[in-house]
């Protein structure tokens, strides 16, 4: 959109713009891409003793649901890496004899920084003969050190590139801005675009600025310019963020499909695409159920929010709570979300433990980890490790017996006893220290049950048998 210089100086003295952090992470496609990319790389999902995120699966209704899927949790490492940037700095000013630069864009990298603390009274002392003005946001530091003068008095094109080579050299993202702003209005974008292709710096500004206030049409016309596919492709991508109808954003995501994306971030488009259609036929399925009163599930758990626009592991969560037993040929079946968008099975048995497990379906949660083998032997099997099969069920409320069976498949002692203490599954400490033949911790123990109890007298009588060696 065309941007008068009103506009520009509201936007550029409003409080509610943030200062230039180059950070965009309201950027679906950018969520999508790092809920993927969570998917199939779960060692801080699965290794990791800490389990506070667990029950963030659960369907609240928040835009992101669950179990470090967080794009504010992933975003710091999707920054540009120090050698793309160096590139960057590396490039000279003649930019007749520079080919197009390479697209450094990724779906889900964007330009990060830290802009350093510059002197605007440096500026302004060279220009001490104008009236002051005020251009930059504050950035926690007092607004009267902000003085920036009037520009208009630099007409040449030598005169304004320099004042942007200055501006650049202080390192200052309020300054830099505020001289962009200046240049886009006294500038052909012929002109603009041609200068700050030689000055990075500068034009990495101006493509966040012009993000920001949502000039689409100059920054489509910057990209082509650069010949930069990819910031094309998405610059055209991110316009489904302003089309709030659900229909035509797929209608409009489908048209994103085949654009000049990399062949990572095209998969990423593919599935954003895949991922909304589907839930737009699971909401109004499900609306219909919810509404009619006739399914168990809506009547005692009625949902909190849409699916529509959920992430896929909020899909997946919602999936295995309202439709769990679906065959794999709906498409709200959870195995279904499994094979579309290739789920590992450690993601997905993290996922239906949480559903069923606040759902206080044992019998599922118990023929989830059930294997049976080519003789038709059955045995317990966690691929996220027992030890957090039994942390999630007694953040659910599990009985005793079913947290002491689970406690009882953790491989290592020290861990089992330590969980078996920490929830009083009593049968399994005492077992435990028998088989050790630890006399001085089954004592110890005795002292932490209730007197009289079951309990007490089964510690009383592995203590008094005569057939158990004892090591201590």
């Amino acid at each position: 959109m065309n941007r008068t210089k009103g506009d520009e100086e509201e936007y550029w003295n409003s409080s509610k713009f943030k200062a230039f952090t180059f950070d965009d992470e309201d950027d679906e496609l950018s969520q999508l891409k790092e809920s993927k990319r969570a998917v199939n790389s779960l060692r801080d999902i699965v290794d990791d003793d800490d389990d506070d995120d667990l029950e963030r699966v659960s369907w609240t209704g928040e835009p992101v649901g669950s179990i470090s899927w967080s794009i504010k949790e992933t975003a710091g490492s999707s920054g540009s890496t120090p050698e793309g940037r160096e590139q960057l700095k590396g490039r000279n000013s003649f930019y007749t004899q520079l080919p197009k630069p390479p697209s450094t864009y990724s779906l889900s990298s964007f330009f990060r920084g830290r802009t350093r603390p510059g002197s605007f009274q440096s500026l302004s002392d060279a220009l001490s003969d104008t009236p002051a003005k005020s251009y930059a946001p504050e950035l926690g530091r007092p607004k009267g050190e902000y003085r920036v003068c009037s520009l208009e008095r630099f007409r040449s094109l030598q005169d304004k590139l320099q004042l942007l080579e200055e501006a650049v050299s202080m390192h200052d993202g309020n300054v830099i801005t505020a001289v962009l702003i200046f240049l886009k209005r006294t500038l052909s974008k012929e002109i603009l675009f041609r200068e700050l292709e030689v000055r990075q710096v500068a034009l990495r500004h101006l493509i966040h600025f012009l993000k920001e206030i949502g000039d689409q049409k100059l920054l489509l016309d910057l990209f082509r310019f650069l010949d930069r596919a990819e910031e094309l492709a998405l610059s055209h991508y991110r316009e489904h963020l302003n089309i709030q109808d659900p229909e035509k954003r797929k209608e409009f995501l489908k048209t994103c499909i085949g654009l000049p994306f990399s062949a990572e971030d095209a998969a990423h488009v593919q599935d954003h695409y895949t991922l909304l259609e589907r839930q737009i036929i699971i909401e109004a399925n499900d609306r219909h159920l919810e509404s009619s009163g006739q399914t168990d599930i809506f009547r005692k758990h009625p949902r909190k929010a849409s699916i529509l626009n959920m992430p896929l592991v909020t899909t997946l969560f919602y999936a295995c709570f309202y439709h769990y037993t679906e065959s794999e040929g709906t498409f709200s079946s959870p195995i279904n979300l499994k094979k579309t968008f290739k789920i590992p099975d450690k993601q997905y048995v993290l996922t239906a433990l949480a559903a069923r497990a606040k759902l206080r379906a044992w019998n599922d949660v118990d023929a989830l980890f059930t294997t049976k083998n080519w003789l038709g032997y059955t045995k317990k099997r966690a691929p996220i490790g027992f030890h957090r099969v039994v942390e999630i069920l007694h953040k659910n409320s599990a009985p005793v017996q079913i947290l002491q069976e689970y406690v009882n498949l953790v491989e290592d002692v020290d861990t089992k006893l330590n969980l078996a203490t920490k929830f009083k599954c009593h049968d399994v400490v005492i077992d435990t220290c028998r088989d050790l033949k630890d006399r001085q911790q089954l004592l110890a123990y005795r002292s932490k049950v209730d007197k009289g109890s079951a309990e007490e007298e089964k510690i009383d009588a592995i203590l008094s048998s005569s057939q158990i060696r004892w090591k201590n």
